[in-house]
């Protein structure tokens, strides 16, 4: 079986110690593409020698992370601009609105969505979107800016069923992790109902381990616990959630 994590932040410092040996074990579990969203600034040089460690397999996006938005968004937008415009990526992310943390920078937070997004139609990449405890208010920017050729993931997704069938019916795929794996989260009966050609896999490495592993360090070999589950609770083959999340994130991030 062959993976596809779409969303894993390997070139973090959790990873310091064993990252060759980490990304070595995500491979040998079928792993063998791991997309990893920029957070700011000062996060891409270290996602970018990654690629260059495992650039068949490590592949770059560029974005800031909401809760990486600061007073001087303009700045930081200009060198996500500059970025896109010196080489490829494979998406722009990770982008969107986060009202769980700090909102001292709220209107900056939605002017960097606005504008990221329509750097991505600019440069025609799908876009991976971080939304927590803003579910609602990113769908309505992505409705407001969609001309039809926006494309993207609402990446962990943690929304109601009416707002994955909203998503959905945007032409968006929902971002599945760990969290599908946790008892009392309730991820697992949504999506039970949901499409599984509108879902990708994700593992947020470091963050949101799949059970055994919750509470520990998250890498990318764990992704097909998370598929196990999404099999259990659809009554299909964990081979039929491999090749169906594979073709759905070739499809999203342009692999075919």
């Amino acid at each position: 079986m062959n993976w596809i994590d779409t969303h894993a932040h390997l070139y973090s410092d959790n990873f310091d110690s064993d990252r060759p040996a980490m990304v070595d074990r995500a491979i040998r579990q079928g792993v063998g593409t791991m997309l990893l969203p920029n957070i700011d600034e000062d996060s891409i040089g270290a996602m970018l020698a990654l690629e260059a460690a495992f650039p068949e397999h490590c592949l770059p996006m560029m974005g800031i992370h909401p809760v990486y938005v600061k007073k001087n968004v303009e700045e930081q937008l200009a060198i996500v601009r500059k970025w896109l415009e010196a080489r490829k990526f494979w998406g722009v992310g990770e982008i969107g609105l986060d009202f769980y943390w700090d909102q001292t920078f709220r209107e900056q937070q939605f002017r960097a969505f606005r504008s990221q997004i329509a750097m991505a139609l600019e440069f025609g990449l799908p876009i991976a979107i971080h939304s927590r405890e803003a579910t609602r208010a990113c769908i309505d920017v992505v409705k407001e800016l969609h001309d039809g050729r926006l494309t993207g993931v609402f990446h962990c997704f943690s929304g109601t069923r009416d707002e994955a069938e909203e998503i959905i019916g945007m032409g968006f795929y929902l971002g599945i992790g760990g969290v599908v794996t946790f008892k009392k989260a309730g991820l697992d009966v949504i999506v039970a109902d949901l499409p599984l050609e509108s879902l990708v896999l994700e593992t947020d490495a470091p963050y949101l381990a799949p059970v055994p592993y919750r509470g520990k360090r998250n890498e990318s070999s764990y992704l097909p616990l998370i598929a196990q589950r999404i099999a259990d609770v659809k009554n299909l083959k964990i081979e039929e959630v491999a090749a169906v999340t594979t073709t759905n994130a070739q499809q999203l991030f342009k692999m075919l």
